[in-house]
């Protein structure tokens, strides 16, 4: 059983993501609006196997959520892949320094997550 937690404050790209990880496997999906939230997905589900993480959100942000995340002392830390609109090389690089595991641009296909989650181990080719 593969868990995953999308944290996006766009309730449409939630809804694809869902559909996108039940396509992929995933059986347990769960949801945040954004980093303070997703924060308290990880202590209710604190063995999760994956986060797709956007950047921009209200209340906390992606990299400041994944800064929080791999500070926690888990059993187990997710892969972690950012899915945002945010292309530069400075934010792409921020992201890789604070955890990421890998990166993809919005929007995203089933394909490249797929291929992303091929790269981390998550899923086998």
């Amino acid at each position: 059983m593969k868990s995953i937690l999308l944290v996006d404050d766009s309730k449409a790209v939630r809804m694809v993501g869902k559909k996108v990880m039940t396509a992929l496997g995933f059986t347990q999906i769960i949801e945040a609006e954004h980093g303070q939230q997703a924060l308290e997905k990880i202590w209710e589900n604190p063995k999760l196997d994956a986060i797709l993480l956007d950047w921009n959100m209200p209340i906390m942000d992606g990299l400041t959520f994944l800064k929080e995340l791999r500070n926690l002392e888990l059993a187990k830390q997710p892969i972690v892949v950012m899915c945002t609109t945010e292309n530069d090389f400075s934010h792409i690089s921020q992201a890789m320094e604070a955890g990421a595991d890998e990166y993809i641009m919005k929007p995203f296909t089933e394909d490249i997550i797929r291929e992303k989650f091929i790269e981390t181990g998550l899923l086998s080719a």
